[in-house]
C-alpha cells in the first residue's frame, strides 16, 4: 500500500474526498455569492473600508492579495464572478473528472481568490470561520481528482482541522464565559445569538433543565468527541455523525454564516468507504489511479508545513492565557479555534431612522431602515436562516454588543452614506430604503430586545419586545456628520 493512502486501519476515503469536495464547492458558491453582492459597498472603492486606504497602510505579504495588485470596483467584481462559475463547475463535479493539473488549478484560484477578498476586507471579514474556510480551501487544493487513489494523509490533516475547531471552541467554552460552567449559557444563547430564526424563539421557551442539559451535551461534543476523529473507522464515524447533528441543529436554530455547515463539510472526512458500502458510486480500489511522483513530493511538503505550523496553535491551546482566534500566518493555515467562549446576557439593537425635516420637534415624523435579517421590526423573525453570511447585519449586531462609547469609523460612514442624496453605495445593503430621496436627518435608537412569550405572541403577532434605553447617535445631517468624520480624523 502507497505511503500517502496508508492509515491505521487501512481502507479507502473515496466517499469522505466526494463528500468533502461537493459541500466545500456548495460553501464557496454561497460565499462568493455574498461577496458578489456586498463586497463593494463594504469594502470597494467607495465603499464603508475603502480598500485602498487599508492596502497603503500593510505590506503586500502580511496581507497577501491579487487585490492589492488590481485595488478596483472591476477586479472585485471579476474575483467574485470568477469563483462563482469555477465554484459552480466544482460543485457539478468537473475539477474531480480533470487531470489532477487542471483539479488542482480550479480549487487552487478558488482559494487564492477567497484569501484575496478576507486579506483586504477589514472588519467584515474578520470572523474565525473566514480563516477556518481559508484553511479549508487549501487543503482541498491536495484531495486530488476522482479517478485517483485518495491521499488519506489529507483526510487526516482534515480531521485535524476539525479537532483544533472543535476542541478550540470547547477550551474557549470553559475557559471563558462563568455560564458555560454553571450550565447557564444555552438560556440566553437562542436570544442574544447574531441572527436568531423562529425556531430558537421556540427553543428558548424550553424549560430550564433542558437548556442546561444542553451546555453539558455541548461540552461533551467538543471536548470529548473529537478525540473519536483519530480512532477506528466505526468511532471516527460516531464521532462524525455527532458533529453533523450538533452543527446541524445550530443552523436549523440560527445563522452563524457558513461555520456550520463548513464544520459539517470536514466531518465527512470522519467516514471510510467501509461505512457506506450500500452506496453504488463507490469504485473498486484496483481502479484509482496511483498519485504520481511529483504529487506525492508535494504531499510530502505539505505534511510538514502542516506540522511545523501545527507547533503555534497546539502549544496555544494549552496556555493559560490563549488567543482565539490566533492566525498562525498571513495565508490563514493551522490557525487556533474557538467559538463563542462569551455569552451576551442582554441583545442590544440599534435601530436607524431617518427624516425629512431640516428641523427636528416632537412632532418630526421618524421611519427605519430596514435589514435582511437583523432584528429592527418587533414583528419580524426569519422562518429560516441559510448559512449565508449577512456581514452588514452581522457587524451591526456586534457593534451593539459591545456598545463602544463612540460609534466605530465603518459606521459613521454608513451614516453619512445614507444622508448623502448623491452616494446610494450602501443601499444594496439594506432590505428596504424607506426614502424616495436620501433624508436630512438621522438618528439611531438603541433597544434593549427580548424575546416575546407564547401569549404575547398570539395576542400581538410580535416576535420581540423592545425596551427603550437611549439615543446611540444623533439626530444628526450631513453637515454634522461631516464635521464628525474630520474631527476623529483628526
Amino acid at each position: 500500500m502507497p505511503w500517502y493512502n496508508w492509515s491505521a486501519w487501512g481502507g479507502e476515503f473515496w466517499f469522505a474526498r466526494l463528500f468533502v469536495q461537493r459541500t466545500m464547492a456548495l460553501i464557496y458558491l454561497l460565499v462568493f455569492i455574498s461577496i458578489a453582492r456586498q463586497i463593494r459597498p463594504l469594502v470597494g472603492e467607495n465603499g464603508l473600508l475603502p480598500m485602498n486606504s487599508y492596502i497603503e497602510t500593510i505590506g503586500f505579504w502580511e496581507n497577501p492579495s491579487i487585490f492589492q495588485l488590481f485595488s478596483t470596483d472591476r477586479a472585485l467584481a471579476i474575483g467574485s464572478w470568477v469563483g462563482i462559475a469555477l465554484s459552480l463547475l466544482a460543485l457539478v463535479g468537473i475539477p474531480s473528472k480533470s487531470g489532477i493539473l487542471m483539479y488542482m488549478v480550479i480549487w487552487g484560484i478558488m482559494w487564492l481568490l477567497y484569501l484575496s477578498f478576507v486579506n483586504i476586507g477589514q472588519n467584515f471579514f474578520e470572523n474565525g470561520y473566514e480563516n477556518l474556510l481559508c484553511e479549508c480551501g487549501f487543503l482541498t487544493i491536495f484531495l486530488g481528482p476522482s479517478s485517483m487513489l485518495t491521499p488519506v494523509v489529507v483526510i487526516y490533516l482534515f480531521r485535524w482541522v476539525e479537532f483544533r475547531n472543535m476542541f478550540g471552541s470547547g477550551l474557549a467554552k470553559i475557559r471563558g464565559d462563568d455560564c458555560w460552567m454553571d450550565l447557564t449559557c444555552m438560556k440566553y444563547h437562542y436570544e442574544t445569538q447574531p441572527l436568531p430564526n423562529q425556531l430558537a424563539w421556540l427553543v428558548y421557551r424550553l424549560h430550564n433543565s433542558v437548556h442546561r442539559i444542553s451546555v453539558l451535551t455541548t461540552h461533551i461534543v467538543e471536548l470529548a468527541v473529537p478525540f473519536l476523529y483519530f480512532g477506528p473507522p466505526r468511532l471516527a464515524a460516531i464521532g462524525g455523525l455527532i458533529t453533523i447533528i450538533f452543527h446541524a441543529w445550530l443552523i436549523f436554530t440560527g445563522n452563524f454564516a457558513f461555520l456550520n455547515i463548513l464544520s459539517i463539510s470536514i466531518a465527512g472526512s470522519l467516514f471510510a468507504d467501509s461505512l457506506v458500502p450500500y452506496l453504488n458510486i463507490l469504485p473498486q480500489t484496483t481502479s484509482l489511479e496511483l498519485v504520481p511522483n511529483w504529487f506525492q513530493m508535494v504531499l510530502i511538503t505539505l505534511v510538514i508545513i502542516v506540522i511545523v505550523l501545527s507547533y503555534y496553535p497546539a502549544t496555544n491551546m494549552v496556555l493559560k492565557n490563549w488567543r482565539i482566534p490566533a492566525i498562525a500566518n498571513s495565508i490563514k493555515i493551522v490557525n487556533t479555534y474557538g467559538a463563542f467562549g462569551q455569552i451576551q446576557r442582554t441583545r442590544f439593537e440599534l435601530v436607524i431612522e431617518g427624516t425629512h425635516d431640516r428641523k427636528i420637534t416632537d412632532d418630526t415624523t421618524w421611519q427605519a431602515y430596514k435589514f435582511y435579517k437583523k432584528p429592527s421590526n418587533t414583528k419580524h423573525l426569519p422562518r429560516f436562516l441559510v448559512p449565508y453570511p449577512y456581514r452588514l447585519d452581522s457587524q451591526m449586531w456586534w457593534m451593539a454588543s459591545q456598545s463602544p462609547e463612540s460609534p466605530w469609523p465603518w459606521f459613521i460612514e454608513f451614516i453619512r452614506k445614507l444622508l448623502n442624496e448623491n452616494d446610494n453605495t450602501v443601499i444594496p445593503l439594506l432590505k428596504k430604503d424607506p426614502f424616495n430621496e436620501a433624508p436630512k436627518n438621522i438618528r439611531v435608537i438603541m433597544y434593549e430586545y427580548r424575546f416575546t412569550s407564547f401569549n404575547e405572541w398570539m395576542r400581538s403577532g410580535n416576535w420581540w419586545n423592545r425596551e427603550y434605553i437611549d439615543v446611540y447617535l444623533g439626530p444628526i445631517s450631513l453637515d454634522d456628520i461631516n464635521k464628525l468624520q474630520n474631527t476623529i480624523t483628526e
